[in-house]
């Protein structure tokens, strides 16, 4: 049995924030929440404030390297930085020590950041994406993972059909390997890059993959306009860019979609008819000039949200600057229209945790503090939050849920975080 006290925040909803401002967190041999008891009297100076594990829905492995390489765009971003670093992210091309050690240095910043949870793209290649999870498998951390699919405008030296068939085979064995592998820690992804480097072959190659073992799918949707029109020219017959997921069996409550910037009203509704996730990734959707996304309109529509980083289009894996980001899309939506609903930090904070634990099919599982629910938890420094604090320690009992809401997602940095648990074990341990 572990036990951590301290100052307990979760949002079970955006509208009930939950504050218990002393509390003890009981967790079993299991890494299973047992109880969560009230304390009497005030937290003791120093007692961290406590919160769940943070989710980052879509981020990039290989591409840690090439963080805030400034572009105009996506597409001139992909081809300058990323294709030629994810080219070389492979043991043909580089040491399996460096790669180990770039890996686990992605690993350690996951942790470092409060994530508990990543879904993340590797690059082409089987023998680096069957390292991550080695690697993920042996830190006890919590992982979702796919080698990028691409058949057509690919980085490597296959011809189309060899490249294609070449990627299905590699999914189909590292799904067999590693899909539910280390207790359900480890999920394998079926990870079609986008419309504009698959075929129709290759898509619905994957998505026969994702049903064969029951795993989701992720890819990329709408992010850039020079993107929308080269999809719209591979695929004539097609109503819309959604359309080409629809036509490649690609929807449904398992998918991931980035970014979704710059969609019709047609295609929010079949993304919600068909319960496909629209991941919405603030930071890179500025830094890289995108736009950005009406999150207000898919809410509306019943489009299923989450929140993601999208390391290295976002300039940071930081989850609190990805929720702050998030908030001041919506600010600067409501300048030229007042009648767009404001987003709070409570609404952000849910997103980046039981909000996308729901969304991801793991609702009452994770993203909450409660009994049963699995211990993916954060420490925070609360004086790291507030000078007020680190002076004046009694300053805590005069703040409500909503306080503590806003100087995490305003105030918050890797710095902030002491410790990171998955499943009751330390990814980054406590001083």
């Amino acid at each position: 049995m572990r036990e951590l006290a301290g100052i307990v925040l979760d949002t079970p909803t955006p509208a009930t924030p939950r504050l218990r401002g002393h509390a003890c967190v009981r967790v079993d041999e299991r890494g299973t929440i047992e109880d969560v008891v009230d304390l009497p009297g005030d937290p003791p100076s120093g007692a961290p404030l406590i919160i769940p594990g943070l989710i980052d829905a879509h981020l990039h492995l290989p591409q840690y390297p090439v963080v805030a390489r400034r572009e105009s765009s996506l597409l001139p971003w992909l081809e300058r930085h990323v294709f030629p670093t994810e080219k070389k992210f492979t043991r043909s091309a580089r040491g399996p020590d460096d790669l180990q050690q770039e890996i686990g240095s992605f690993l350690d910043d996951l942790a470092a950041n409060g994530i508990t949870w990543a879904i993340a793209f590797g690059a082409i290649w089987e023998d680096t994406t069957d390292l991550a999870f080695d690697l993920a498998r042996r830190r006890g951390q919590r992982l979702a993972l796919g080698k990028v699919m691409m058949d057509e405008g690919s980085y490597g030296t296959a011809q189309p059909i060899e490249a294609r068939n070449r990627s299905l085979d590699e999914t189909r064995r590292l799904a067999a390997k590693w899909h539910g592998a280390a207790d359900g820690l480890l999920e394998y992804v079926a990870s079609p890059r986008f419309a504009v480097t698959c075929s129709m072959e290759l898509m619905r190659g994957a998505a026969e993959i994702a049903r064969e073992f029951g795993c989701r799918i992720q890819s990329h949707l709408s992010e850039n306009h020079d993107e929308i029109e080269l999809v719209r020219g591979r695929f004539p017959d097609a109503s819309d860019y959604v359309d080409v997921y629809d036509k490649a069996g690609l929807l449904g409550a398992g998918t991931l979609l980035g970014h979704g910037i710059h969609l019709s009203r047609r295609e929010m509704e079949r993304l919600a008819e068909t319960g496909t996730t629209v991941v919405h990734c603030p930071t890179s959707n500025f830094f890289l000039n995108s736009g950005i996304c009406p999150i207000d309109q898919l809410r509306a529509a019943g489009v299923p949200l989450a929140l993601a980083s999208d390391i290295a289009g976002g300039p940071e894996m930081n989850p609190f600057q990805v929720m702050r980001s998030a908030i001041e899309g919506q600010k600067a939506r409501r300048f030229a229209d007042p009648s767009i609903p404001e987003w709070t930090p409570g609404e952000a904070f849910h997103l980046a945790t039981a909000g996308a634990a729901q969304t991801l099919g793991r609702g009452g599982k994770l993203g909450i503090i409660d009994p049963a629910c699995e211990a993916d938890l954060v420490l925070i420094d609360p004086t790291a939050l507030s000078p007020s604090l680190a002076l004046s320690p009694h300053t805590a009992r005069e703040l409500q849920a909503e306080d503590w809401l806003s100087l995490l997602v305003y105030r918050a940095t890797p710095a902030a975080i002491q410790a990171t648990m998955v499943r009751g074990a330390w990814t980054k341990a406590p001083a």
